[in-house]
């Protein structure tokens, strides 16, 4: 190998010393032997485009080859990388180490074989050498520049910006300019010139090595961060791609990911010719087939596949290289393939044993400005610069993009942001074929990330006896135990009836459409009056309010009487003050159902309008309601009786637990108790509408008014019992998201806010999820446990604390420092306006804390606090980074139930939530009828919508018991529809979130404004003082 002994390593021309360097596939010090014979010379491109000649044997196996370059560049973590190279059919494959490379490599004067990474580790952490980083660094940027890694504008420019950082250093904008007009990072980068200047303008002082660093701590938080696509098909024949990735295989449609198989879920990968094959470990709650099929183009495809999938499957999951297979006797059958090389395993105990000399790497600013072409990504051999360049690694920002346009230090909104790079299909929006009937599927989000389109409800999986809601969020999971009902997700998971893994039932119901033309008809029989549509607001929430006290009156008793887990006491004080309540509501909503069926028209009565009001109706109902106000007093006892027996009893707590996966119970168990003190306050507001509504001559002015103020008394009179009983709701709540924790609900202690933060450590920004009380603030990382739910890792008391603005000390966007007396930390929040929202309750929790006799006692039951600065690394912060790279998924939670409550949609969507605007979501409570449409579909679809705790629930109609699915609106925008979007139809409104798109239609002015106000609650958080004028009484 004459040729590279005389030529500069890329290590060398960026200021490593020279060394011997040593195989990446040996234990040993000295590279393999080489079989001696005729030497033939095959050229390597390297990642910063430069080309290397080697000569090797022609009978040297592939591996002699790999180690030849790696040895070249002193590379001691090579095993992540590999050799790819176009073979005889111009099918990019990867080298074969354990082949003969003559056998492979049929012409090696016409191939230039390309040295790129090839294992993406779930964690850059993991990589221990600086040079190892550095051509991770070189990859991602390769990627960008090729089109592979698709991420937003925001993303692209903030991760260019780096680049330049690395290459020319600090910040001048005549310098920038000059520099971007000469070097293209990516397509259409001109009209990205101004944000990547104003991203840079905020890195002064950062290293090239910081910068590969911050690179690789986004980047890999990307939805196509080392993603190298495989077209196929599904089934029917519906296109989609595979990719391999740490965690197991992969789907997408586009580059949307719509599933995923997790490695612990495969028992089995084979190839029959053109014909890939996933056989799973069999599931009693699973819905999947047995054996999954995807068609790809041909065998040479198929089998390419099949390799990296075996290979991924290996290093990553195996402890060491697996043992050759014996050679048979007579014949084989099958591919003998196997992987060679250590495993991640291996080269992680290697490297951190200290089995190799240690390589000293400096990385360095570039001071070339010379023009660089962006390869186009079809393009086999891009042109090779004269120059060697002195070329830094890409270079990334401390966070992710932010809705504002800023850098945030959370990466999870970056995870899809791939979905905006272009034009695409979201597999939700595949149209069902003719006929297609109702299969079960798995949800992929998020999503999260997703991620994340519309999420199925808080359940995954169930008993098989009892049925239950859909599957949990997972944004960021990849994938998920198929539930036992179809969601709005795209799922992949061919039943018996091998329908499309790319169609989701509900999305393509045929069973209750309604024709443009017939809902036209029907609307314009509708009264006109406003006073008719708020009327009918009482009459479909009031539906929803049945349903909701039937999960406590008919399906919680009648489970409960078939075990005997709950105390007899416990059993008098629910039912009995549960049942005249659902008895009165239900003759209440007949008078109302009654009442608008003669407002419609639908007898005489309405020609003398003596039936177009409902004060008369409201009026009577709710004096009857006051004889039952020692019921409602009730609740709260009853509340407070079954979590303290939840409490006391493992048996009752289980029992708790498995009926909350029960289809019907589609909220929090505890939550439906509180419905009737809710309900009062929906009454009151209707009331208040129709007063407004109405002028003090009409008819019915006199009757709302009285109606008004008699439940106005009994909302004064309940109101301090049910904020009271809210907050131990929601703390009760929080307790079964946490582990950690020995007594979080105790006297005194109130919610405030929980949401996900960027916290700043020894390793970077880490997304942890806050939670802040009226005397502390605690700190988590969602974790791998069985339940799903969050370790606390530190806890901060507010006695003595201060907060202030770090941006400018650390160069983190939206940055704070929270100096309590034992410690500090720094966060970032994902947008300015998160942050505001933070510093003003973390303030006020202060003062509060302040007030009170002194220091709150410690409360953690393990995990002690976390004393360190951001500069020092600590083994805590390893083993709880975040799990949204982690190889387990949602495959493996054996309790799915914790899936998708708000703590999960707020970790997914990178948000927040405050007391405060759960109080608004109690109030903005609605349901009826919506027509939805989605972005490529042509027909809308009638479906009854409820909305609540930040979500829509979707039915098929108002009888149905249990919700098909929901959609989680954090995060979410509401806006009306452009004309460029083609919907003219009145009283429409669009839902958007990354690439997820959906349309509702209203029947009238009113519902439409009503259903915008209450959503638009959930998707924007109101400011504390707004709020806290409408609720003066608020425990704050």
């Amino acid at each position: 190998m004459g040729e590279i002994e005389q030529r500069p390593t890329p290590g060398s021309r960026l200021g490593a010393p020279e060394n011997s360097g040593i195989s990446t596939l040996e234990h040993g010090q000295k590279p393999p032997p080489t079989p001696s014979g005729k030497l033939m010379s095959i050229k390597i491109q390297m990642l910063d485009d430069t080309q290397e000649a080697f000569e090797v044997p022609q009978r040297a196996p592939g591996k002699v080859l790999l180690d030849a370059v790696c040895n070249h560049l002193n590379l001691v973590e090579g095993d992540y990388f590999g050799l790819e190279f176009p073979d005889h059919k111009k099918i990019t494959v990867w080298l074969d180490l354990l082949k003969p490379i003559v056998k492979q490599i049929r012409r090696p004067k016409h191939v230039v074989v390309k040295f790129v990474v090839k294992f993406f580790p779930p964690d850059h952490t993991q990589l221990q050498e600086e040079l190892t980083r550095y051509l991770f660094a070189l990859q991602v940027k390769q990627d960008l520049a090729q089109g592979r890694l698709t991420c937003n504008d925001t993303s692209a420019a903030l991760l260019i910006s780096h680049i330049v950082q690395s290459e020319i250093g600090d910040f001048d904008e005549a310098l920038d300019r000059e520099h971007l007009a000469k070097n293209k990072y990516i397509p259409q980068q001109d009209a990205l010139e101004d944000k990547i200047v104003e991203f840079h303008h905020n890195h002064v002082g950062q290293t090239p090595a910081e910068s590969d660093f911050q690179l690789l701590e986004i980047a890999r938080r990307l939805e196509m961060y080392g993603i190298r696509l495989h077209p196929a098909k599904d089934r029917e024949g519906t296109k989609i791609n595979l990719a391999v990735a740490n965690t197991g295989i992969l789907v997408f449609q586009g580059c949307t990911k719509i599933n995923a198989f997790n490695w612990a879920k495969v028992r089995k990968l084979s190839f029959k010719r053109k014909r890939f094959l996933i056989k799973l470990r069999p599931d009693a709650n699973s819905s999947y087939q047995d054996t999954l099929e995807f068609l790809m183009a041909s065998r040479d495809f198929c089998k390419s596949f099949w390799k990296i999938c075996v290979e991924h499957h290996a290093f990553f999951r195996l402890f060491e290289e697996p043992k050759p297979k014996p050679k048979p006797v007579l014949f084989s059958r099958g591919s003998s393939f196997r992987f060679s090389g250590r495993t991640q395993k291996q080269v992680l105990d290697y490297v951190k044993e200290g089995g190799h000399k240690k390589v000293q790497f400096e990385r360095k600013h570039s001071k070339i400005h010379s023009t660089r072409s962006l390869a186009p990504p079809t393009e086999p051999n891009p042109e090779v610069p004269k120059q060697p360049p002195q070329r830094a690694s890409l270079t990334f920002g401390d966070g992710a993009e932010s809705p504002g346009g800023q850098s945030s230090p959370q990466g999870k909104e970056l995870k899809v942001s791939s979905e905006e790079s272009g034009p695409r299909q979201s597999p939700a929006l595949k149209k069902s074929p003719p006929g297609n009937q109702q299969v079960d599927g798995a949800v992929r989000a998020p999503p999260p990330e997703e991620e994340e389109e519309v999420v199925p409800n808080r359940t995954q999986q169930s008993r098989p006896q009892a049925p239950q809601p859909s599957t949990e969020l997972s944004i960021n999971s990849q994938g998920g135990a198929a539930p036992t009902h179809v969601t709005l997700s795209p799922n992949l998971s061919p039943d018996t009836k091998q329908a499309s893994p790319l169609i989701s039932p509900l999305l393509n119901d045929q069973a209750c459409p309604r024709t443009d033309d017939e809902e036209e008809g029907r609307r314009k029989r509708f009264p006109t009056d406003k006073a008719y549509f708020i009327a009918k607001e009482v009459s479909t929430t009031e539906r929803t309010y049945l349903k909701d006290l039937e999960v406590i009156t008919s399906w919680f008793q009648s489970t409960v009487s078939k075990e005997d887990s709950m105390p007899e006491t416990l059993k008098s004080l629910i039912f009995p003050n549960f049942e005249p309540l659902h008895k009165f509501h239900t003759n209440f909503l007949k008078e109302i159902e009654q009442r608008l069926a003669l407002w419609e028209g639908r007898s005489n009565a309405h020609i003398r309008g003596d039936y177009q009001r409902i004060g008369d109706v409201m009026l009577r109902n709710i004096q009857g309601m006051k004889h039952l106000a020692a019921h409602l007093w009730k609740h709260s006892e009853a509340l407070e009786a079954l979590e303290n027996g939840i409490k006391s009893s493992r048996r009752l707590e289980n029992f708790c637990r498995d009926f909350e996966l029960q289809k019907v119970c589609y909220l929090p168990l505890n939550t439906f108790l509180l419905r009737p003190l809710h309900r009062l306050m929906h009454y009151k507001q209707v009331l208040e509408r129709l007063c407004k509504h109405h002028p003090p001559n009409h008819a019915d002015f006199r009757d709302c008014r009285a109606a008004l103020a008699e439940v106005t008394e009994m909302v004064a009179q309940l109101h301090g019992t049910m904020i009271k009983m809210e907050n131990f709701q929601k703390l009760h709540e929080l307790k079964k998201d946490l582990i950690g924790i020995d007594n979080l609900v105790i006297p005194g202690r109130e919610f405030i806010r929980l949401g996900s933060l960027s916290k700043l450590s020894g390793k970077g920004l880490q997304q942890r999820m806050f939670f802040l009380f009226n005397d502390v603030l605690l700190y988590t990382s969602r974790g791998l446990t069985a339940s799903n739910q969050f370790k606390v890792h530190g806890q901060l008391p507010l006695y003595g604390m201060t907060v202030e603005e770090s941006e400018d000390e650390w160069g983190v966007p939206h940055c704070l420092t929270l100096r309590g007396q034992r410690q500090s930390i720094i966060v970032a929040a994902s947008s300015r306006s998160e942050m505001e929202k933070w510093v003003e309750d973390i303030q006020m929790a202060i003062d509060l804390a302040e007030k009170s006799s002194g220091p709150s006692p410690e409360f953690l039951a393990s995990s002690p606090p976390d004393n360190k600065s951001p500069d020092e690394a600590t083994a805590a912060d390893q083993e709880s980074e975040d799990d949204l790279s982690a190889s387990r998924t949602s495959l493996e939670r054996q309790a799915p139930h914790r899936g998708n409550t708000m703590v999960h949609v707020c970790w997914h969507r990178n948000t927040s939530v405050s007391m405060v605007d759960f109080s608004i979501a109690v109030e903005n409570q609605l349901s009826g009828n919506l027509l939805r449409k989605f972005k490529n579909s042509n027909g809308w679809q009638k479906l009854w919508v409820v909305f609540t705790n930040f979500c829509l629930f979707f039915y098929k109609s108002h009888q149905d018991n249990h919700p098909l699915a929901s959609l989680p609106l954090l995060g979410y925008s509401l806006t009306i529809p452009s004309e460029s979007e083609n919907i003219h139809k009145d009283y429409v409104f669009k839902l958007h979130f990354k690439s997820h798109v959906y349309y509702f239609r209203a029947e009238s002015e009113y519902t439409f404004e009503r259903w915008m106000e209450v959503i638009r609650s959930a998707t924007s958080s109101a400011s504390r003082g707004h709020v806290l004028s409408h609720k003066e009484s608020h425990v704050y």
